[in-house]
């Protein structure tokens, strides 16, 4: 069974940074779009950044100039690297990565566990 795990979260202050890693484990022929989405208390999940298959990312304007991600295909990871930081990041963080487990299946939504991020002083 395919599993997502990420790690790298905390509590930093404002203006701080963080870097976000996502792995992806278990039996998967392919991954297509892996991206990061985050939901504070009481908000909607929202999409923060993903990439696809060939490394064009896309950014919620909320954290575009602030936030880089990227992908290892060869280590199946998405890492978010989180810069200039504000109280308003605070979020729980999800990884999610639309794979597909052998050659003949569908692609589907795998999601991690989620990461806590305060940015607080």
């Amino acid at each position: 069974q395919v599993q997502l795990v990420e790690s790298g979260g905390g509590l930093v202050q404002p203006g701080g940074s963080l870097r976000l890693s996502c792995g992806a484990s278990g039996s998967i022929f392919s991954i297509n779009v892996m991206g990061w989405y985050r939901q504070a208390p009481g908000k909607q999940r929202e999409l923060v950044a993903d990439i696809s298959r060939n490394g064009r990312p896309k950014y919620a304007d909320s954290v575009k100039g602030r936030f880089t991600i990227s992908r290892d295909d060869a280590k199946n990871t998405v890492d978010l690297q989180m810069n200039s930081l504000n109280p308003e990041d605070t979020a729980v963080y999800f990884c999610k990565a639309d794979l597909k487990e052998k050659i003949f299946f569908p692609y589907k939504d795998v999601w991690g566990q989620g990461t806590q991020v305060t940015v607080s002083s």
